[in-house]
């Protein structure tokens, strides 16, 4: 079954419009207007992103289940096996690296205010080989799976935004760690690990505290 042209322009839309809509919301310029206008919810924005980016990710789901097509390529035999195997890998090595990280934060389910940004810089395991493994994680699922022209565009799209918007989170890492981060993006590649780019352990705590000290040193009194 081919898929209609209309399905994918829709589906581009859809994702789009959810990209625009998440990056909005994650905003400090947003979160700063929340907390302005509207200090007794301030608390609980975390959750209510966290809901609001589940629930808008609905409709593009939705596209992408209708507009299913004939498939442009199916992993097979060793390879699907393979395919598989570093999806499975992937899912590992999330569910792994939430050890290094406070998910009753990172859910909303810890009522924290508003932040103006990180309080202070810190590195997984992970950290010293891609800058952002949850993205590599994803980017490794998504493009291990059978591919129709439907899951193409969501995969594409999903790759640009995860490249444009680690850029702009990164923006604001510089800003707000500096030097030291500027040299933790030189080392490190950013969304797929590469050979040679890594930071060993000692690099890796000798980067962190002067992050760290950098944040302090800007901090009031």
């Amino acid at each position: 079954m081919t898929t209609p042209l209309p399905n994918l322009l829709y589906l581009i839309l859809a994702w789009l419009l959810y990209f625009a809509l998440h990056s909005a919301s994650a905003s400090l310029t947003v979160k700063r207007h929340i907390a302005a206008c509207w200090p007794q919810f301030a608390a609980y924005y975390r959750i209510f992103y966290n809901v609001l980016a589940v629930v808008t990710l609905i409709p593009p789901l939705w596209l992408l289940e209708i507009s299913r097509g004939d498939w442009l390529w199916t992993w097979q035999g060793a390879w699907g096996w393979a395919a598989n195997g570093l999806a499975l890998a992937a899912v590992v090595g999330f569910w792994w690296s939430l050890r290094y990280y406070d998910t009753r934060e990172f859910l909303g389910l810890r009522q924290t205010q508003v932040p103006e940004g990180r309080q202070c810089f810190a590195l997984s395991p992970l950290h010293r080989y891609v800058r952002h493994p949850w993205y590599f994680f994803a980017l490794v699922i998504i493009w291990t799976r059978d591919i129709d022209p439907a899951w193409l565009v969501s995969c594409v799209a999903i790759t640009l935004y995860f490249a444009v918007g680690s850029y702009w989170e990164e923006q604001k890492l510089i800003s707000e760690f500096g030097e030291p981060y500027r040299r933790y993006r030189r080392r490190v590649p950013g969304l797929v690990p590469l050979p040679g780019r890594y930071l060993t352990r000692a690099e890796a705590a000798e980067i962190v505290e002067a992050a760290n000290r950098t944040e302090a040193d800007k901090t009031p009194g």
